[in-house]
């Protein structure tokens, strides 16, 4: 059988015996999107990127949804990855989530003019010490306060994500040299105002803002995802804040289908980007359903009518 569009997840969410609130909400975003491309007239099908016995040359797109185990498993997926692209075409494109993946793209944003947190990439491989990293952080890069985020370049879910302040780096070097043989990170000042008014996500389709939340971390802790008890609510962005958002999407290498921009107040109290999500971002269709059948008309459209 052919197909227009196959929506990729995780196999853990394919068919789940155990369905608990999050996944719940996997599978309804996940049916939300499948039903609104096949109401476009779209032949789609929902299947796990890993599902050995499914043939990619079937499809003539690959949507990426909500495939959150890819930062377990990376050097697996890069190899599906670079396979697969070789089979259907993504969507987003193949171009845009090699360059997505890696969060070195952040300053690809900031040499376009994008406002982002003050950030020291840390190459693997790389010799001087995190003591060190903080000094050059503090003299070249006059870094705020004496706070930090150390976190991977390829993460989600703040995988060896770390909150470490002058007190408490030596503590971290173990883990920090342990990390840096493998992968790629990222030092970044610590943004207090995340703590305090929370992070705000706005998604956009073809450059066309529909719907936005506020992210707030638990309290005692900095994270915002709710797998740190963080909680979402509904949110209704200035226009200033819509902007900055769509002058985001509009620097990246092209126009994504589909995006989630996570911005903040920084420490000088100007709006910065926390990350541009246009590879597998949580897009919150459960929010505001319309969403869905925005992106299915984009892809039909964009897509399918050239």
């Amino acid at each position: 059988m052919k197909f227009d569009v196959v929506v990729l997840t995780d196999h853990r969410y394919v068919a789940p015996d155990k369905k608990t609130p999050y996944i719940k909400n996997v599978l309804q975003e996940d049916r939300l999107v499948l039903e609104a491309l096949q109401n476009q007239g779209l032949k789609a099908v929902r299947k796990a990127w890993d599902d050995p016995g499914f043939d990619w040359t079937s499809t003539k797109y690959a949507l990426f949804r909500t495939t959150w185990d890819y930062f377990d498993r990376y050097a697996e997926f890069s190899l599906w990855l670079d396979e697969t692209s070789q089979q259907t075409k993504f969507i987003n494109s193949k171009k845009l989530i090699y360059w997505n993946i890696d969060k070195h793209y952040l300053k690809d944003l900031s040499i376009a003019g994008v406002n982002i947190p003050k950030t020291i990439f840390i190459e693997q491989g790389a010799t001087p010490s995190l003591a060190e990293t903080i000094e050059i952080s503090k003299s070249k890069h006059d870094f705020y306060g004496n706070e930090y985020i150390l976190k991977p370049c390829v993460s989600g879910a703040a995988r060896h994500t770390y909150k470490l302040d002058d007190s408490t780096v030596a503590e971290h070097e173990s883990i920090f040299s342990e990390l840096i043989k493998e992968e790629a990170m990222m030092l970044q000042e610590f943004q207090h105002h995340i703590v305090s008014e929370g992070e705000i996500s706005m998604m956009l389709f073809n450059g066309e803002f529909t719907h936005a939340v506020l992210k707030i971390a638990k309290t005692g802790d900095f994270r915002v995802q709710d797998d740190f008890g963080g909680t979402v609510h509904p949110y209704s962005p200035s226009a200033d804040q819509i902007a900055f958002a769509k002058s985001v999407v509009f620097a990246a290498p092209e126009l994504p289908m589909y995006a989630r921009v996570d911005i903040f107040k920084d420490n000088q109290g100007k709006w910065a980007l926390a990350e541009l999500e246009i590879f597998e971002p949580e897009l919150w269709f459960r929010l505001h359903p319309e969403a869905a059948d925005t992106l299915a008309i984009g892809i039909k459209e964009h897509l399918f009518q050239k």
